[in-house]
């Protein structure tokens, strides 16, 4: 079996219309949804995919159970396991994708990397982009349990997933930059949080960066667009740790960050929903960077 090596974190509906087929790769599906809109990834992914695609969830089964915090990176033994349930092997290729465009996917690709797998990236507009490009989808029952077990290995990489002490330390120390993906009237606190119990507000030192402002809409801005933005806020020498609401958004912006050239990185898994329901953590509201 050739293998298939990915050209780079964002792949193009073109690219993978060229390699769905390849024997080596896997292409998951990681859909996910506030809950606000009533909508549910994996009933979608069972309604409508793309061909051979399977279903990642990130936020019911490979995360930490036992956390009151949503969707929060589950051990390397528990990533490991589900990885091989879902057939996937340390020597295959990995494109994730998501129905709204590029929302959720990333935080599968962040959750790979932080486990030591690097051949993987997003599928550049997700669903959307695949149909508009007049791709066939598959809305025939899939198969759910039928994968040959892999012999994915999960390798920790502690640098890439911060903690709440890790951010503290970081507010105003050099070299390091706090970047929340939040929009700005939440970032300031103008508009409440829809999580009940959480503040209003954003970390001391921390940078607005939402997400709307690296994305033309459901696809990434190039490397050059985005290596302007990340330039004019930060250089390319600190150390960038991305937090959101509940750590999703956060690894939309770590991806726009590799792809702009920076490669310190690291994403608050617990973001706004652990940081702004802890009293004991500080609070700024209604300031700009």
């Amino acid at each position: 079996m050739s293998l298939l090596v990915l050209p780079s974190d964002l792949v193009s509906v073109e690219w993978l219309a060229e390699h769905l087929h390849h024997t080596n790769l896997i292409l998951l599906d990681a859909s996910w949804h506030m809950p606000m809109t009533m909508r549910n990834g994996y009933q979608e992914w069972l309604s409508e995919r793309i061909d051979h695609s399977r279903f990642f969830d990130f936020d019911r089964e490979v995360c930490d159970k036992k956390s009151a915090l949503p969707h929060m990176m589950p051990t390397a033994q528990h990533f490991e396991l589900s990885a091989q349930l879902l057939g996937i092997n340390n020597d295959h290729a990995i494109v994730v994708y998501d129905s709204i465009g590029i929302f959720s996917s990333p935080r599968v690709w962040w959750m790979f990397k932080a486990m030591g797998f690097n051949n993987i990236a997003v599928l550049d507009g997700g669903l959307p982009a695949w149909k508009e490009a007049g791709l066939s989808v598959d809305t025939q029952p899939p198969c759910i349990d039928g994968y040959q077990q892999g012999n994915f290995k999960a390798v920790y990489q502690p640098e890439l997933i911060s903690n709440k002490e890790q951010v503290h330390d970081a507010i105003d120390k050099r070299g390091v930059s706090i970047i929340d993906a939040r929009p700005k009237a939440r970032f300031l606190g103008e508009e409440p949080e829809f999580r009940p119990g959480l503040r209003s507000g954003h970390m001391p030192s921390a940078i607005n960066l939402p997400i709307d402002e690296i994305l033309n809409n459901k696809t990434m801005k190039n490397a050059y667009q985005l290596a302007q933005i990340f330039e004019a806020l930060m250089p390319q020498k600190q150390r960038l740790v991305f937090s959101c609401g509940s750590g999703v958004t956060a690894c939309i912006l770590a991806l726009a960050a590799k792809i702009a050239g920076y490669d310190a990185l690291s994403v608050y898994d617990g973001s706004w929903s652990e940081w702004g329901a802890n009293e004991n953590l500080p609070v700024v509201q209604k300031t700009t960077n």
